[in-house]
């Protein structure tokens, strides 16, 4: 479970993230979703502890995020940024094993999970010898699942990770990704600013706007009751396609 108890984020005079409070289940995936510059690429930072809250703490399981523990949390969870975030000058197996190795697992058990994590994100094993330029971006992004995977984190945090993807890969990975999510039961943290994502891994959906929380709820409560006139302007703009002048098609 992630527990966010009244954290906030600022940058000088801009707010980041207004005072905060939100419950993550575990074994569910909520769905962060808003605009660019609402806040949730920083509230999944503060989770993941690359930046401090100003007032609040984040829970993972109880354990309060601090600079004194963040490093073993870290193993904890796993981070999929948007472009997959590999070492260019490392291979796709050196990527995925690099903190393993670090923290002195056995080889065996490393090559085990290697063959396993290939497998679950239906990886060829004979790509993990390529170095990220020689893989596609889909490639890429399975590398970056199966570094995220190789500790057997209990979180998964994913921010905006089909963002760089063509249409056709992107639609092959969320299918993918779905099912490792089922299979896995992690507690997962998505960012993403496309509704039809959002309400297709989403148990819950985060409705971000300027820094603060309009709504957290299942996908039928934020079409049958939005909290905020925002918030069913902001699903109707993503289902209304354009026509040819800019504006919404009947």
């Amino acid at each position: 479970m992630i527990l966010i108890e009244n954290v906030s984020k600022r940058y000088g005079a801009h707010t980041a993230l207004a005072p905060t409070s939100l419950t993550m289940a575990a074994g569910t995936t909520t769905v962060l979703i808003g605009p660019s510059g609402c806040g949730k690429s920083t509230l999944l930072r503060l989770i993941v502890g690359l930046i401090a809250p100003d007032t609040g703490a984040v829970l993972i399981d109880g354990a309060e995020v601090t600079p004194a523990n963040i490093l073993e949390l870290r193993h904890r969870m796993g981070y999929v940024i948007q472009d997959g975030g590999l070492f260019p000058h490392l291979s796709a197996e050196r990527n995925v094993s690099l903190l393993a190795n670090y923290l002195g697992r056995p080889r065996a058990d490393i090559h085990d999970r290697l063959l396993d994590l290939a497998k679950l994100v239906q990886l060829p094993a004979e790509l993990l010898r390529r170095f990220p330029s020689e893989l596609s971006g889909g490639q890429r992004q399975r590398v970056s699942l199966m570094r995220a995977l190789m500790l057997d984190p209990v979180v998964l945090l994913l921010d905006e990770p089909f963002g760089a993807l063509d249409p056709i890969t992107r639609r092959e990975l969320q299918r993918e990704l779905k099912g490792i999510i089922g299979r896995l039961g992690k507690t997962v943290v998505m960012v993403t600013h496309d509704m039809a994502e959002a309400s297709y891994f989403g148990d819950t959906i985060v409705v971000m706007r300027d820094g603060k929380v309009l709504q957290n709820a299942a996908l039928g409560e934020l079409l049958s009751r939005p909290a905020d006139p925002y918030i069913a302007e902001f699903i109707q703009a993503q289902r209304s396609p354009l026509d040819s002048e800019g504006t919404a098609a009947a």
